[in-house]
């Protein structure tokens, strides 16, 4: 049993939007840590202006969770990192920081046992600084992925979309399904996240810049930088709704088109950590294998799966004309 007075856990929800869904969340939640005195849980509302916060306050205290559950308003929308270091920044500062940290989306709900698969494998194995669940969705669907990290032909196997090429650059391909067994993989979804207190001491908080996406990869990357692997528990299973707060993934993903922010962090990802050069290139191999997707696409006359607007907008975006590392507008008058 991997409960007791001990447990030092710091939960992290951020929310934008969404509180009926952090509400749901904190119910299972309240389940879950019974047999985790110790652990505590933080909702950051993210200056969402709609109420959220308000309806979030009132259900903590009108359910009696007070005393495990808090909220903390953020005073902007500075996105996902921006949010969660908010309170892991504070809980790090503390007299007693918490020994394990929990990133959980609020469009989330854990299933019993999720936490105790999660702290039972990371202290079974000592650099195993990360570990993430198994997602199903709201049905009981499994949604077993993780995956590696994005590289230039990996990008340009996800563009090009062709059998013969897909197999040849199978190792780079960036999403990979899981089996039942933990297996270690390069990054997870910040759906739900367990990480060691060390590796924030290892590597610094979340990249800021970063507004939405790429963040928890970056970070994951700077993690197995500094000797930490990640890992996939699917004996930890959590009820993940995605794209509540964006549409840019779930059932709306295809049919609009992708935010600005998005392919910014998809630069600062690729300049951050391999340099202007090799993303430039990158950017050229999309377009290229993107460029004879389409037109296969449209001799076969196959469905066109794509956001409106993709290649204009990832080529407006891209390292081959502005190189410099973007940062997240949302900060800077801060």
């Amino acid at each position: 049993m991997s409960g007791g007075a001990g447990t030092a856990v710091l939960v992290v929800v951020v929310n934008y939007r969404t509180a009926a869904l952090v509400v749901n969340g904190l119910r299972a939640l309240a389940v879950e840590l019974r047999e985790y005195p110790g652990a505590r849980v933080v909702v950051v509302d993210n200056d969402s202006g709609d109420g959220s916060a308000e309806r979030i306050a009132a259900a903590i205290d009108a359910e009696g969770w007070a005393g495990w559950a808090s909220l903390r308003r953020a005073p902007l929308n500075g996105g996902f990192a921006y949010g969660n270091n908010l309170a892991i920044r504070a809980a790090l500062a503390s007299a007693t920081p918490p020994d394990w940290i929990w990133l959980l989306n609020p469009d989330t709900e854990v299933r019993s046992g999720a936490l105790a698969a999660l702290l039972d494998f990371l202290r079974a194995h000592p650099r195993a600084g990360i570990a993430g669940s198994r997602f199903e969705l709201a049905d009981g669907t499994p949604w077993p992925h993780a995956f590696r990290f994005p590289s230039l032909l990996g990008e340009l196997s996800a563009a090009l979309r062709f059998g013969p090429v897909t197999a040849l650059l199978r190792r780079w391909s960036v999403l990979l399904t899981m089996g039942e067994q933990p297996e270690r993989v390069d990054w997870l979804p910040g759906a739900s996240l367990l990480l060691r207190r060390a590796v924030f001491e290892s590597v610094g908080l979340m990249d800021e810049d970063y507004f939405l996406y790429y963040e928890e990869t970056d970070f994951c990357l700077q993690a197995a930088r500094s000797g930490w692997t990640c890992w996939h528990v699917p004996a930890s299973r959590v009820m993940h709704i995605a794209g509540q707060s964006t549409g840019v993934t779930g059932a709306q993903a295809g049919l609009r088109r992708l935010p600005a922010y998005w392919f910014e962090s998809r630069r600062r990802y690729f300049v951050k950590n391999h340099g202007r050069l090799y993303a430039a290139a990158t950017d050229l191999l999309w377009a290229a294998g993107f460029l004879l997707w389409r037109l296969r696409r449209r001799l076969q006359r196959k469905p066109d799966p794509d956001p409106p607007g993709l290649f204009g907008d990832l080529l407006r975006h891209s390292a081959l004309w502005r190189g410099g590392l973007p940062r997240n507008d949302r900060l800077a008058g801060r």
